[in-house]
Order: C-alpha cells, then structure tokens, then sequence
C-alpha cells in the first residue's frame, strides 16, 4: 500500500537529514522534537522567535535556527536544524533573508509555513532608496556610477526588491503576531481563542511601543541618523533620514565617494553620533566617525541576541534603540 503523501514526504526528508548526520557532519541530539511533544514550532531568527514566543505561551515549544550571538545573514545549518524543520509543525521564516533557510523549508518542511513576506507588507527598496537618488551621486564620475549599478545588483540578488528588515515597525511586527495566531489556531482548534488573546495582548504591547516611537521623535534638533547597515529604514515612518554606510548587506563595502559624502553630510547637518551594531564589525562605522570627528554608540538591528544582550527582549532593545536615538539627534 502506498504511504500517503504527507507522510511520504516526511519519511523522505527525515531519511535525508539521517544521511546528513552519518556524514560526519554532526547529529541530531536526543532531544529533537517528536510527535509527543506538543506543538513545535521553529523560527528563523530572533524577531520571528519572539513573536512566536508571546502568541504561543505555554502552548508550543519554539525554537530558533540562529544561535544567539550569530550573523543571521550568515546562517548555515547544520543537520539538527535541519531535522528541526522536518519535525515542526509550523515554521516561521522569511524569504529572501537566509537563503539556506529557503532552501531547507522548500526542501524539508512537511508542516505548516508562515511566510513574512505573505503576512507583512514590505517596503520596495526603491521606496527609501529614491528619495537619495537625485543628490546622492549627481556629482561622481561615471566610473563610479558604475561601480554603484554593480552593488546596487548584488544586494537586489541577496534580497530582492524588498527590505527584509520589518520588525523595526512594531506594528508589522503585529501583523505577524495575527498571522502566527491564526496558523497556531489551526494547528490547535482548542487553544484557537488563546492564542488569539496572546496575539491580542502583544499588538497591545507593539501599538504602544509604536506610539512611543512616534510622540517621542517629532520634536528633535537633527532628523538624519548615520548608521552601520541599512536594516532600519522602516523607522523612516516615524519622520527620520536613515543614512546607512553598508547596504542591505552587513558586508557590503561603501565606494570612496559614498564615505565622502556621509563624512561631508555629518559635518553640515550637525551629526553628533555614527551608530555601529552588535553582531557585525565596528570597523567601517568606527572608521567614519573618526573621519568626521564625532562620536560612536551602538543601534542594535535586533536581528539576534548576544552574550550583551542575553537578558534582553524585543521590547527592551527597541527602547534602548529609542533612547539612543533621543540623544544623538536631540529630541525633547
């Protein structure tokens, strides 16, 4: 008799995950995830782990392919992670933003998905990235122009024609929170109304922490923010400039000119404070700070946790990130 599909599947990629582990490559520990154990549900990075995490309470086990401390960016799993996605029950990602978790869910999922890219609306990259277009580069040589078209390409091939980077918006972050919710719901017809409550109480906790963004950052001295990467430019809805020294990519080198023009930038508009973030080098933002004679802090991306951060939570970061804000543009 044929297996039905679904389970098929499953035994298909469980087998491959086992081959996985014989390789040498490593194995998965005795505390995987079984069919016993309740809800499981795996997340693909800190913000979707969170959020995970305050919908489904006491309900669902949750755990995160991005070890604390790691790139997410630079995510390679190994074959426990792997075996983590053959087991979920719901995994939560994002495509576009960890290629190989992509591949992997595509590959070996054989539960239910949430995709943010399905649930949240995303901004076009040319949605902040026009508004510079003009002025930007309106006075370098052709050479670098170029130069800028082929960097331009490479981070549209990392992420495609979105900004990953949501959950600086607090109210997309709720989104997701509805979106989670309702998966758990069917998932767990009879917790469905609780973990509607938990979702309800988190966009309570989101819709303040927005508002507080939005009354506390309207009345400032400067509104251009210098920072390491460009990971923060949904928190342009809440009237400020982000001007990143990397692009989309934490890797991702700025050309000569474009180091001109921010050093050139933070001298006429005033910028007291270059930010740099935790989980990538300090070297470039470290550099351009020197350059220009001002100081440095740290604007935490909140793509992960670290060991400075380890007691920390979404919540507690944005605000730290709020606070950090306040005092380098001078808000009142």
């Amino acid at each position: 008799m044929n297996l039905p599909r679904r389970l098929a599947f499953r035994s298909s990629a469980l087998l491959a995950a086992g081959a996985l582990a014989l390789s040498g490559c490593g194995a998965l520990s005795d505390d995987s995830a079984s069919a016993d154990d309740g809800i499981q549900v795996v997340a693909a990075f800190y913000p979707l782990q969170y959020v995970a995490e305050r919908v489904a309470g006491d309900l669902a086990d949750v755990e995160n392919l991005t070890q604390p401390g790691g790139e997410p960016h630079d995510l390679e799993l190994t074959p426990r992670e792997t075996g983590a996605i053959v087991d979920a029950d719901l995994v939560v990602f994002e495509t576009g933003f960890q290629p190989t978790v992509d591949d992997s869910v595509e590959a070996n999922a054989t539960g239910e998905v949430v995709d943010v890219a399905d649930v949240v609306e995303l901004l076009k990259t040319e949605e902040h990235e026009d508004e510079h277009a003009d002025d930007e580069h309106a006075e370098e040589e052709a050479g670098h122009e170029g130069e800028e078209e082929g960097h331009a390409d490479e981070e549209g091939h990392e992420h495609g024609d979105v900004d990953p980077h949501f959950w600086q918006d607090p109210l997309r972050m709720a989104d997701l929170g509805d979106a989670v919710a309702e998966k758990l719901g069917e998932l767990d017809a009879g917790n469905a109304d609780e973990y509607t409550a938990n979702a309800a109480d988190l966009r309570s906790d989101l819709e303040e922490l927005d508002e507080s963004y939005r009354s506390t950052l309207t009345s400032c001295e400067r509104s251009t923010v210098v920072v390491s990467h460009d990971a923060f430019s949904y928190l342009t809805k809440y009237g400020l400039d982000m001007e990143p020294i990397n692009g989309l990519s934490p890797d991702a080198e700025p050309t000569p000119a474009d180091r001109a023009r921010l050093e050139d930038l933070i001298r006429e508009d005033g910028i007291t404070t270059v930010f740099s973030e935790r989980l990538a080098t300090k070297r470039l933002a470290n550099a351009v700070a020197e350059d220009a004679g001002v100081t440095t802090a740290v604007l935490d991306p909140i793509e992960g946790l670290s060991d400075e951060t380890a007691d920390d939570d979404y919540l507690s970061l944005m605000n730290a990130n709020l606070e950090a804000l306040v005092k380098a543009n001078g808000c009142q």
